[in-house]
This record gives C-alpha cells, structure tokens and sequence, in this order.
C-alpha cells in the first residue's frame, strides 16, 4: 500500500505564536503514524514561487494522511496555525511502481 504525504509551503508570521501549534501538532501526528522528511531545511527554488518553509511528512497510508487532516486533534491545532501563517497543503498518494533503472 503506498504511503501519504502531507507537502507543505508555509509563511510564519509569528513565531512565537506558531509555537503553539507545533506543540498542538505533535498528538495528533502522533496518533496517525507521522514521520517528518524535511522540516525547514535549506532550499533552492530554481522555478515558480516558494514560501519560507517546506515541510513533507510521511504517513503509514494516504488514507492515515486524510485521517489526520480531518481528526478533532489536528483541526484543534489548526485553530492555533490560521492566525498566524499562511499555507499551500497537498495531501498525495506515494507511488510505488517501477522506478528508472
């Protein structure tokens, strides 16, 4: 079964403010398997737009990846994030077919 993503672009406005939601983040990414790729590290941008920060989390499943979304722990902490950021989120299917050889 493939695994889920969550990619994210975001733009902080607060940080401090965001702290809050990271902390409120971690139960319910906790509860659906999460395991974070990259957060925040250093990046080029050679096409289109970009935001500050890029963050790609793998779930055990892309139906764990909509779970999280949609649970009551994670909409709670959304409530912290809105105020304070701005977001571009995918939720994505991986893929697990051939690769080039």
């Amino acid at each position: 079964m493939p695994k889920g993503y969550w990619i994210a672009r975001v733009d902080v406005a607060d940080t401090e403010a965001y702290k809050a939601y990271v902390e409120a983040n971690a139960k319910p990414f906790k509860m659906f398997g999460a395991h974070f790729l990259v957060r925040a590290g250093r990046f080029e941008n050679p096409e289109g737009t970009s935001r500050t920060r890029n963050v790609v989390i793998e779930f055990p499943s892309y139906q764990a990846a909509l779970d999280c979304w949609k649970s009551a722990e994670y909409q709670e902490a959304l409530k912290l994030r809105v105020p304070v950021s701005t977001i571009d989120l995918v939720i994505i299917e991986g893929y697990d077919g051939p690769q080039p050889s």
